[in-house]
Order: C-alpha cells, then sequence, then structure tokens
C-alpha cells in the first residue's frame, strides 16, 4: 500500500497526519456529543446539540436515559413478551432477554435488548413495532411450525412506596402493543 502511495506521490507524513486528525475528530466529536447528551442541563444549546445527535445515537445504540437516576426515577418495572400464534393454532410465549434473569456476563452482552424494549412502547417509536414482530416471527418459525400471528404486550408493575419507606409489589398489567399477521416472505 505504502508503494501504491508513494506512486501516486502522497507523502507519508500526510497519510499520517490525516490519520491522526480523522482519529482525533472521531474522539472530540463522542466526547462532545456523549457529554452534551448525558448533562441533566436544560439549555438552548444542549438541546440543539442532542437534536443533531439523536438520529445517530438511537441508530448506533450510544443513547441514554438517565431515568433511573433522575430526581423522579421510573415507578415501574416494565418488560415487553410476545405472544406467537403458529399455523396449526398452537401459542408460545417470546420474552426479550430481562436482566434481572441473566448472569452478569449475560446482562454484559445483551444490555441493548433492555434499552429496546424500554423504548419498543413509546409512541415515537411505533414504527418499529412491526419489524420487531417479523423479527419474532423469524425467531421462532421452522418451515414445518411458522408463526401466523405476533401480538406484543407490554407488562408491568408499578412500585408503589409504604409509609415506612418500603416498597409493596403490585400486581401485573398487561396491553396489547401490537398484533401482527405474519406473511411467507418475513421468515426468509
Amino acid at each position: 500500500m505504502r508503494n501504491r502511495l508513494k506512486k501516486i506521490g502522497v507523502p507519508k507524513n500526510t497519510l499520517t497526519k490525516a490519520k491522526y486528525i480523522a482519529i482525533n475528530a472521531f474522539l472530540i466529536f463522542h466526547i462532545l456529543a456523549i457529554a452534551c447528551w448525558c448533562l441533566p442541563i436544560d439549555s438552548p444549546f444542549i438541546t440543539l446539540c442532542k437534536d443533531r445527535v439523536r438520529p445517530y445515537f438511537l441508530w448506533s445504540g450510544l443513547f441514554q436515559s438517565w431515568d433511573m437516576f433522575s430526581p423522579i426515577p421510573k415507578a415501574a418495572n416494565t418488560y415487553v413478551e410476545a405472544t406467537i400464534v403458529y399455523k396449526d393454532g398452537s401459542r408460545t410465549t417470546w420474552t426479550f432477554p430481562r436482566m434481572e434473569q441473566l448472569s452478569l456476563t449475560e446482562r454484559y452482552f445483551k444490555e441493548r435488548y433492555r434499552k429496546y424494549a424500554e423504548n419498543l412502547p413509546r409512541d415515537e417509536n411505533d414504527a418499529l413495532l412491526p419489524d420487531a414482530a417479523r423479527y419474532i416471527a423469524r425467531l421462532n418459525s421452522t418451515p414445518s411450525h411458522p408463526a401466523r400471528t405476533v401480538m406484543l404486550i407490554q407488562k408491568w408493575s408499578f412500585i408503589v412506596p409504604r409509609a415506612d419507606g418500603a416498597y409493596i409489589p403490585e400486581p401485573w398489567s398487561q396491553h396489547i402493543l401490537y398484533g401482527y399477521g405474519v406473511k411467507p416472505e418475513d421468515l426468509q
């Protein structure tokens, strides 16, 4: 490669300098973008930065919601599961990996599922529901046992503080997020 660069007249110093600049630009961008994303400051500049990097952060999985640590932490345990109805009428349940049911090593590799399942029920993410249903249908189908319908179900239990500071587990509630009729081409 170096010989080819010499042949076209690119000096080694220029290539090294270009790599140095590119790496530093990458690092500076990510450090500043992550800092703006995570700062709990409500200013027009921070909001503008968040709006600019939101598509990239959502695509790359770098987004972080700090609800757990905010002044008002999340008040419910939630998870998403799917009921799969097969062509023969049988049913099965599939659940996104739940962090409290995984080992430390498994949590490390499956943390993105928690983020995905946490954000899937939000109204602004409705466009993701058909893709999630198709993905689950593909995971749970075989040519001899194809899925016919996938129902995505959100389950939650509110976390209610008692007067003594302890928490009472509430009964689980559920809501059907989305029903999807699986097409043959979805399973390929």
